[in-house]
């Protein structure tokens, strides 16, 4: 029976999943461990079948997935994917009236809108809930998670939105991914200003990394500094989250900024060097590469000892 939007509903829901790559195989993990039942698929099905020994049932199709699911859950790369999957009309048709989609994808805040708008219409609800906290957050269960949408609609989804991490609900529709980009914002600038600092440390004749140690606890320590900050030393730039989306992002920030008149310095720095990184040939690289354009401003000068990884590893 299809369990409508009511305060205080505590009975669980099959889970419909749509995406397990980096982010979603350990996000299903995490309900499935948590007792929820849940159907998997994935457009390399390969990358869902690891999830049939925690539980999962394995769909061959997204149709599939989603038959009888109470709650989609749904993390794709970008919104041409979830145009592709969540709006095929066939999936339009086998999502019940009161389904709760979950998209955990980064998008546009104007593409969650007209999402949540699309659906709607057909008496689907929608809750855009991008996260931040990379895979580490994904398999450790300390997402951030910003949620826009209909207030019953996010309590509902509580059960499933603490298998991840922390929730807040931040407004309606299309404000999680508003809230996302200002979590990526504050990121960039941290990312460079530790690049920096790293740089200044190595060229001082300071030991870089006990440096970077001594400021943990202090006002600078970061999640950045901690572990974007030894990736930028050792030189490990294989991607958790890539240069690429980093700055589909950025760019998405720049679009708000320029139509509401903002100006945003700190935010149209970070992204220029992201962009410059990306023409370079680093788009599928780590955001901790940051490290590679503070060099290149620096000539001659190194941040690490490590080997130089080469463009686009």
């Amino acid at each position: 029976m299809r369990i409508g939007i009511d305060k205080g509903t505590v009975v669980a829901e099959r889970i419909g999943f749509l995406g397990t790559g980096l982010m979603g195989r350990p996000m299903a993990e995490r309900l499935l461990a948590a007792g929820h039942a849940l159907t998997a698929w994935n457009r390399t099905q390969e990358k869902a079948h690891p999830l049939k020994e925690h539980g999962a049932a394995i769909a061959s199709t997204p149709i599939e997935a989603v038959a009888g699911a109470g709650i989609v859950c749904i993390i794709l790369e970008h919104a041409a994917a979830i145009e592709d999957v969540l709006f095929a009309p066939a999936m339009l048709e086998a999502l019940a009236p009161g389904t709760v989609v979950i998209d955990l994808t980064s998008l546009h805040p104007d593409a969650a809108r007209a999402n949540a708008a699309r659906l709607a219409a057909n008496g689907v609800f929608y809750l855009d809930a991008p996260v931040s906290g990379g895979p580490p957050g994904a398999v450790e269960g300390t997402l951030a998670i910003m949620v826009g949408g209909e207030v019953n609609a996010f309590e509902r989804a509580q059960p499933v939105l603490g298998c991840f991490g922390r929730a807040i609900h931040v407004g309606p529709a299309g404000s999680g991914q508003i809230t996302k980009l200002g979590s990526q914002i504050i990121s960039g600038a941290a990312l460079a200003a530790v690049a920096e600092a790293l740089m200044l440390f190595s060229q001082t004749g300071v030991a870089v990394e006990r440096a970077r140690e001594a400021l943990f606890g202090g006002y600078a320590d970061s999640k950045v500094l901690r572990l974007h900050g030894e990736r930028m030393i050792e030189r490990q730039f294989e991607p958790g989250g890539h240069i690429r989306t980093f700055l589909k992002d950025l760019n998405a920030a720049a679009d708000l900024a320029e139509r509401d008149g903002l100006d945003l310095p700190v935010a149209t720095l970070s992204r220029g060097m992201f962009g410059r990184l990306s023409q370079d040939g680093f788009g599928e690289a780590d955001i901790a590469a940051m490290a590679l354009e503070i060099e290149r401003r620096n000539e001659g000068r190194r941040i690490g000892p490590a080997p130089d990884p080469k463009a686009g590893s």
